[in-house]
């Protein structure tokens, strides 16, 4: 079964965005696939930031049951595809976590050149559906190789 783990810093924001986008992406085959996100500094079963879930309602998502999750090996070493939101995540999860580090990979690589997508906690709404257009672009643009590389 492919799978893929979505990651951000307090997993209320960028990663659960990103996670609702790409199950509106691969849907129907969405049933076969194992997709999540969680955080480097995640506080434990918090719902998705309010502006986050109005943004992903807008495009056809839905984050209304996400609840946030923090990182531990037993849940990287689970998932075939790790996509990070920043630079910082994805050498922080490769020092902590070395068994994971070939499968870690910035969301924006899988398009093109590595950049961070930056966060847009405490924003205007404007920043979040910016933010949710660049996830949008990366997961459209990059495709392929998601599915090519969650299927390992």
């Amino acid at each position: 079964m492919p799978s893929l783990l979505f990651v951000c810093t307090a997993n209320i924001c960028r990663s659960p965005m990103a996670m609702a986008l790409f199950r509106t992406k691969i849907l129907p085959e969405g049933d076969h696939w194992r997709i999540e996100s969680a955080g480097t500094w995640a506080q434990e079963d918090y719902p998705a930031s309010l502006k986050a879930q109005e943004v992903v309602t807008k495009l056809g998502g839905d984050l209304s049951d996400h609840r946030s999750q923090a990182i531990n090996k037993e849940l990287l070493d689970s998932f075939n595809l790790i996509l990070t939101m920043e630079q910082g995540h994805k050498e922080a999860l490769q020092a902590e976590f070395p068994g994971v580090r070939k499968k870690v990979y910035l969301l924006s690589e899988m398009a093109g050149p590595g950049r961070d997508i930056k966060d847009p906690y405490g924003s205007t709404l404007e920043d979040y559906e910016a933010t949710a257009e660049e996830i949008a672009t990366y997961l459209t643009e990059g495709l392929e190789k998601i599915c090519e590389l969650a299927a390992d």
